[in-house]
């Protein structure tokens, strides 16, 4: 099966307040974590990644896929073209607080290549990694790299995206913090 990404163009990042159907996304990559109260499962697709976070009964689900990729409409709390550079927050029930910020670099050729050398012997050291096949154009396909830290009240994700006939590199940083514990009981 060839996994050839989409153009860069048509990238959009998205947060929902909802699970996802796993059957909407092509995954390569998967992992499944946990700390504290907390899970996450976090996945690289075809376009980005898709990052499912459940907490006492809450789910958020972040997107970096294509805009011409069906997604639900409901619930969904946030939606960026990725271009340029953005950052923003969301405040949940119950005090738990999502923040991201994207960026996307259209570099020169010898800069992409670097980048990508340094991501693919960087994902031999830790996180997730998946190489795309080529896509015609460019010896070599894309990458997807992902860097995933749990704290127990804090679960940080950074991610990042190369796209070859671009030249271009999505970076994006998620965090999902916790509330603060309010008068803790003594026993």
């Amino acid at each position: 099966m060839l996994t050839v990404r989409p153009k860069v163009a048509v990238l959009v990042f998205q947060l929902f307040g909802r699970p996802l159907h796993p059957e909407l996304f092509e995954v390569y990559h998967s992992r499944s974590v946990s700390r504290g109260n907390y899970e996450a499962k976090i996945d690289i697709t075809s376009a980005g990644h898709v990052v499912t976070w459940r907490y006492g009964g809450m789910t958020l689900t972040e997107v970096a896929a294509s805009a011409h990729h069906p997604l639900p409409e409901k619930r969904r709390l946030m939606s960026y073209a990725l271009k340029g550079q953005r950052s923003d927050h969301v405040e949940c029930r119950g005090g738990v607080r999502y923040e991201m910020s994207f960026q996307l670099e259209q570099v020169d050729p010898e800069v992409f290549w670097t980048f990508q050398q340094e991501l693919a012997e960087d994902s031999l050291r830790k996180g997730m990694f998946h190489k795309f096949d080529s896509s015609g154009r460019m010896a070599l396909g894309a990458m997807s790299y992902i860097n995933v830290e749990l704290r127990t009240r804090k679960l940080l994700i950074q991610a990042f995206h190369t796209f070859p006939d671009d030249y271009a590199i999505v970076k994006s940083q998620s965090m999902i913090v916790l509330p603060q514990k309010e008068n803790p009981k003594s026993e």
